[in-house]
């Protein structure tokens, strides 16, 4: 290797050896010299159609390749990107936000140019960019430029969070030493800690010592790279074991221990309400204690049984074991673990009938009470799902998943739109894997291409559409199914059922992959009934090439999963039609 390299060279070799095959953005005034360095360093350039696309784009990308990357320029482009880095913080999704600026001269001198508040103060942006990142630097210094470069990511890879990296256009060709990357980037190795001993023992005796036990997995687990090992501890004890909304397909729902989404007193069903109550101990890995991932709060475990395992904590009634990465804790915990030792308690009943096909008219209206348990058959091993925040995102909650299949929901941050341009991402991630061999085949279909399947509302596609065009230039092996009921129905059952405020033009949706460069023929349905969703899904089932295929699913106004019929807005409706029915 020589012994200097370019800068951009540096950060790119940098990202290409932590596995990012793919850089999503937009290209600016301030970034374009950067541009030119993407492909010659063996990364795909992804241009998007806008900076908030591509930082939808960028977390999609993360979340299934493990760190994403995402370039804009200064000022205008970053701003736009904004909101999808603040929703990859609240919802750790390591992405590094790389933004051109301008050359080091016009800040200096505090020069009176485009893309700025026309006053000289360079430094607003990267003061914004601290509230919604872990870690920030500016390269302005060729001697320490590589030594920031590797400790951003790190901190990005550390915190599975988003960091900042600025780069001054008249620093992208400069020399800087290259030494350091004949060494891989890793995380820090662990250094044990004071109270490592003690938060095993005490987790262990309280493992012991109880007599009705269960496991709360949440979604955080990912971020923390414990996954496999919480799965291996699941499979140890054999004990029941619930996950949250967010962590829904993290975990093996064909284990014979598993119970679904722990929905909390104000949505369970008797049996697991009796059965949560009746437990001495929880053990919840991940938490993830939002209110829209804890069902207003009610599923958050009594704080009096349980034992959190956090990202570097250990924490149960007034005990508080710090320093403890969650990985190396889990690994101690699970080798210690005296498998006699671990108690045996009763289950709860298996629900019965849930994910069942119902019978139904095939000339019937489709409803949201069915219309997920008849598509739950279409979905296969090594799908990625994404259901965006509506009614998509609670009817998915209603999937039993086969294994090694990806779910992403709404969790925390509830970006309306975000789940279009995130499938663009993450089916790009998908694809690389699969080239590289590391993607699970569905067994029965080896021969076809992994598949992406985004279930979005009418007024969350109207959000991000342009996307599409992407999906289409990328030959992404991409489903849409859109369900078309007239408006923001979340948000009238939220508020204003009848109010004009939610409702949405209404578009001729299925000419959208023609507008955006689909060559006809395409496959596109339009579904109104149960015999029309039976013919797509059979027509999806025979489908062996990739590319993109799109339906147009009616559902009525009035309709919604269960849950949000129980909101405000949709009661308040309900009382209406019953007063003047």
């Amino acid at each position: 290797m020589p012994s200097t390299v370019k800068l951009a060279d540096y950060l790119f070799t940098r990202l290409r050896q932590l596995g990012v095959g793919s850089i999503h953005g937009v290209p600016g005034d301030y970034n374009l010299t950067l541009l030119d360095y993407v492909e010659p360093n063996k990364i795909q350039w992804i241009g998007n159609c806008n900076e908030l696309n591509a930082g939808y784009a960028a977390d999609g990308y993360a979340r299934i390749k493990g760190l994403g990357a995402l370039i804009t320029t200064f000022g205008v482009g970053e701003l736009s990107a904004a909101n999808a880095i603040a929703g990859s913080y609240a919802e750790k999704a390591p992405v590094v936000h790389i933004v051109g600026t301008p050359a080091r001269k016009l800040q200096d001198s505090r020069a009176l140019i485009h893309h700025t508040f026309n006053d000289g103060a360079y430094e607003r942006f990267a003061l914004m960019a601290e509230q919604i990142t872990i870690a920030q630097a500016s390269l302005r210094d060729p001697r320490t430029c590589p030594e920031m470069i590797d400790r951003i990511i790190q901190q990005c890879l550390i915190h599975s969070r988003p960091v900042y990296i600025q780069i001054p256009a008249d620093m992208v060709s400069v020399a800087v030493a290259a030494d350091r990357l004949e060494s891989l980037l890793m995380i820090p190795e662990y250094i044990p800690s004071n109270d490592q001993e003690r938060a095993v023992e005490y987790t262990l005796d309280r493992i012991y010592s109880s007599k009705q036990p269960m496991i709360l997995v949440d979604g955080e687990c990912k971020a923390y790279g414990i996954t496999k090992s919480v799965q291996d501890f699941i499979k140890l004890t054999n004990w029941p074991t619930y996950t949250s909304a967010f962590a829904k397909s993290l975990i093996n729902e064909g284990l014979p221990n598993f119970h679904g989404i722990w929905r909390g007193s104000s949505a369970a069903d008797e049996d697991d309400r009796n059965f949560v109550q009746s437990c001495d101990l929880t053990l919840c890995f991940g938490p993830h204690l939002s209110t829209t991932n804890s069902y207003a709060g009610s599923s958050r475990p009594d704080p009096a049984i349980t034992l959190y395992v956090k990202s570097n904590s250990v924490e149960a009634n007034e005990q508080l074991f710090q320093d403890l990465p969650a990985r190396d804790f889990l690994s101690l915990l699970l080798e210690k673990l005296d498998k006699s030792r671990v108690p045996h308690c009763t289950k709860p009943p298996k629900a019965k009938g849930d994910t069942q096909m119902p019978t139904l008219d095939g000339h019937a209206a489709l409803t949201q009470a069915d219309f997920y348990r008849k598509l739950n058959p279409l979905l296969r091993s090594g799908d990625i799902i994404l259901a965006e925040t509506g009614t998509p995102g609670y009817g998915a909650r209603e999937f039993k998943l086969p294994q090694h299949t990806h779910l992403f929901k709404p969790v925390t941050w509830l970006s309306i739109g975000y789940m279009l341009p995130a499938a663009q991402g993450a089916a790009v991630a998908q694809r690389e894997m699969h080239r590289e061999g590391k993607w699970p085949q569905d067994p029965v279909r080896r021969q076809q291409p992994p598949r992406t399947i985004l279930l979005i509302g009418d007024g969350s596609f109207q959000m991000t559409v342009q996307e599409i065009s992407t999906m289409v230039r990328e030959n992404l092996n991409i489903l849409i199914i859109l369900i078309n009921n007239d408006g923001y129905t979340i948000e009238r059952c939220i508020h204003g059922w009848n109010k004009a405020y939610n409702n949405v033009a209404r578009w001729r949706y299925l000419q959208a992959p023609s507008l955006f460069g689909v060559a006809e023929p395409t496959q596109t349905y339009s579904i109104k009934t149960w015999e029309d969703l039976d013919n797509a899904m059979q027509e999806e089932e025979e489908a062996g090439e990739a590319g993109l295929r799109m339906w147009e699913v009616f559902m009525e106004r009035m309709d919604a999963p269960a849950m949000l019929l129980e909101l405000p807005g949709a009661q308040e409706a309900k009382r209406v039609a019953q007063n003047h029915g």
